[in-house]
């Protein structure tokens, strides 16, 4: 065939390809991994599986984007290109869906450039070829930087750190070392989670919330009482979204939800009408379902109202 010399060719192009790129990976000299026992951290399963999955969810349900891994879902660009444009105001003319490798890249490069810009960063741990490549640790350094800078108020677990195998390849040979890499910075707080009524930063919150209610003429029985019973009082979802309206300045219609709720799906879905209506405003609440508030759970109650009182407490 007369294009029979053009056809030969072809293989030697990828070829060429996966050399220039062993020649990057080379001159750059050294790879990070994540040291399999560190990925049994049940704190960094909630950073990854709770705090940030529920973080991107929240944040992107009104564009009906569902993300289920961290790890898979953000190589593309796209969902990466959708929070720039809802936290940054940012709206780049790119194609939507990139199918093919170097459009991903392309666009990669592109919302890394903007998101570089506002997270300012003096000492950058992702970069397009990590992300793209799926690297897990790359895009958690992203992902704790973006919402540390967009969302302040999200709670991320403290002092999350991992342990890195970290190779580094030279002319004499291949060198590895571990290290430990922090993820989320040390609060002070080593102490375990937990909804203890002796916990300092609960009864903090507790008094707080107290204060919130009472700004807005809301009346709480007992409020002198040593113990405040704050699950029982918003675990049907009625005074929560009453708060919430009264807060924000607007009528939640009494056919939206159950004003006498008399059954656990009433109650469920005034409760998640309330969630709803804060991801709509954009205060995001880490990790709580409407199930723990209507369960009674005591830190996820706290969490809803703090999350209120740390906007309008003032």
């Amino acid at each position: 065939m007369d294009g029979g010399g053009a056809m030969e060719a072809d293989p030697f192009h990828n070829a060429k390809e996966d050399e220039h790129m062993d020649a990057q990976t080379f001159k750059a000299g050294k790879m990070k991994m994540i040291q399999p026992d560190s990925l049994k951290d049940p704190k960094l399963d909630k950073l990854k599986e709770q705090v940030l999955l529920g973080w991107i969810n929240e944040s992107l349900k009104a564009e009906h984007i569902v993300v289920q891994s961290v790890e898979e879902d953000l190589y593309d660009g796209l969902v990466l290109h959708h929070l720039l444009a809802r936290f940054a105001g940012v709206h780049l003319t790119l194609e939507e869906m990139a199918l093919t490798a170097s459009a991903q890249i392309r666009k990669l490069e592109a919302v890394l450039e903007e998101l570089d810009k506002r997270l300012e960063q003096q000492d950058t741990k992702w970069e397009v070829s990590l992300i793209h490549k799926k690297d897990l640790l790359a895009t958690l350094h992203l992902l704790v930087a973006m919402v540390t800078r967009f969302q302040p108020e999200v709670e991320l677990p403290s002092n999350v750190k991992v342990q890195v195998v970290v190779l580094e390849v030279s002319r004499t040979g291949i060198q590895s070392d571990v290290q430990t890499e922090v993820l989320t910075e040390d609060r002070g707080d080593n102490a375990q989670e937990v909804s203890d009524t002796n916990d300092p930063m609960e009864q903090l919150m507790e008094m707080e919330v107290k204060q919130t209610m009472a700004g807005v003429g809301l009346q709480v029985s007992d409020l002198d009482q040593q113990v405040w019973d704050l699950d029982q009082q918003f675990s049907d979802g009625v005074i929560l979204l009453l708060l919430i309206g009264q807060l924000e300045g607007f009528f939640i219609p009494l056919s939206d939800f159950r004003l006498t709720p008399d059954s656990h799906e009433h109650r469920l879905h005034n409760v998640s009408l309330a969630l709803s209506l804060l991801a709509d405003l954009g205060l995001q609440v880490s990790a709580v379902q409407a199930q723990d508030v209507v369960s009674q759970d005591v830190a996820g109650t706290l969490k809803v109202l703090y999350a209120l009182f740390r906007k309008h407490g003032g």
